[in-house]
């Protein structure tokens, strides 16, 4: 049994097409059948008048001007012979020029039939007129004639089915594909367009629902980045004050853990200050890029500081970025590298499509579980077992990471390496050499 089709405009289509192929097959069969009907009717009505009339005309002929009359009363279908006709087999299944042939000629003349071995249907029918000469009537039934542009007319009936089937289903369908493509595209980073209301009755209702829920995920999306950016902003006005305070008390054991903790509590409320920027719709200029150059830049920075962090080679590739953010999106990755594996390199790759590339931060350190993966760019999440709370982490540095590689246009993917470590791959849209 062949599975039922999975889209909605496969569905709409079979339906339409299915109920509309039905009733055209119905109707013209009722009207194939009422044509059949009547031309048959008075096909046979013809068939009669003209034998009784032949027969007529022979009867009343002197036998010697009978063979003359022979071609004149001839017609496609039959004919008439002066002779016992041919011996044939024996009438089993009579059509219905037979009944015509009995009712007309039945009544003044012993009829007698004959099947004649033919490539079609073929019959003879014997009498003997009144002077005892004998006639055969020679008959070859013919099968309906079909009207040449008949064929064409069904196509053409079958091609407006199919067309207008296709207009229903697109019009049927399309809002929906307008719909979940909003959907999918929807994108806190940035100010999504408003699905245009317009349209039938019911899809103007959906997509004023749809802008509705869209500003008000939006509101809430907002509301929420502006607490945390608050809250985190305010808490580094004690966080210093306290700070100040301990730096009066004397030397001693529990100084220095207050000092840990407020350089810690500081670190956090830090981090959450760039998350809440980062999920903030971006309003960087986009601008041209020579990557090289500009890697090398950003490696250059981390090695006059003396942390080990290496450029692969790579060609002079041209991009169209926003330079700030994407500076800021990789620093995030080398610097949770170096603080996990305590080394770093950089490397570009071409897609092999040629409509992107990916920038990979490749370390050797204790990488990440495949399970968790996909948990580690959430916010706050932490692997307790790989990356402790002692190396000052927040669990907020790949969020961030996540959130500016989509507000790039790109994507933030991490894997882990077959020779041991992380591989962090940043994926952008476009690239030209």
């Amino acid at each position: 049994m062949k599975p039922w089709p999975r889209s909605l405009a496969s569905r709409l289509s079979l339906i339409f097409l299915a109920s509309l192929i039905l009733a055209h097959g119905l109707s013209f069969g009722l009207q194939t059948f009422e044509r059949y009907s009547s031309a048959r009717t008075l096909m046979l009505s013809n068939f009669e008048q003209d034998i009784d009339t032949s027969v007529a005309i022979l009867e009343r002929l002197p036998a010697a001007e009978r063979p003359a009359w022979l071609q004149r009363l001839q017609r496609p279908n039959y004919s008439y012979r002066l002779d016992q006709g041919e011996a044939g087999e024996e009438m089993t299944d009579a059509p219905a020029s037979v009944q015509s042939i009995k009712a007309t000629l039945g009544p003044h003349y012993a009829l007698s039939f004959r099947d004649i071995p033919d490539v079609r249907p073929h019959y003879q029918a014997h009498l003997r007129l009144a002077d005892g000469q004998p006639l055969t009537i020679d008959v070859r039934p013919s099968i309906m004639p079909l009207s040449p542009w008949l064929p064409a007319l069904l196509l053409g009936q079958l091609a407006l089915l199919l067309i207008c089937t296709w207009l229903a289903v697109r019009t049927a369908v399309r809002p929906l594909t307008q719909l979940a493509s909003a959907v999918d595209s929807l994108d806190l980073n940035r100010q999504n367009p408003r699905l245009a209301e317009q349209g039938p009755s019911e899809v103007v209702q959906a997509a004023v629902a749809f802008n509705a829920m869209q500003e008000r995920i939006a509101a809430y999306v907002k509301e929420r980045v502006q607490l945390l950016a608050a809250i985190s902003h305010d808490l580094q006005t004690p966080i210093t004050r306290m700070k100040l305070r301990v730096e009066f008390m004397d030397d001693s054991t529990d100084k220095d853990k207050l000092n840990s903790d407020l350089e810690e509590m500081r670190h956090l409320v830090k981090e959450g200050v760039a998350y809440a920027r980062s999920s903030e719709p971006c309003t960087e200029v986009a601008s041209r890029i020579r990557l090289r150059a500009f890697l090398e830049s950003l490696v250059f920075d981390y090695r006059d500081t003396g942390r080990p962090v290496e450029l692969l080679e790579m060609a002079d590739l041209l991009v169209v970025s926003r330079p700030q953010a994407l500076r800021r999106l990789l620093a995030n990755l080398l610097d949770n590298a170096l603080k996990f594996a305590g080394e770093a390199r950089v490397r570009v790759l071409l897609e092999d499509t040629g409509a992107g590339l990916s920038i990979q931060v490749l370390d050797s350190g204790p990488g990440i579980p495949d399970a968790l993966l996909g948990e580690v760019t959430k916010p706050f999440y932490r692997l307790e077992s790989s990356r402790s709370r002692d190396t000052g982490g927040t669990g907020l540095g790949l969020a961030i990471a996540a959130q500016l590689a989509q507000s790039l246009g790109g994507a933030l993917r991490l894997s882990n390496r077959q020779e041991g470590g992380l591989c962090a791959e940043v994926l952008l849209p476009s690239a030209s050499e």
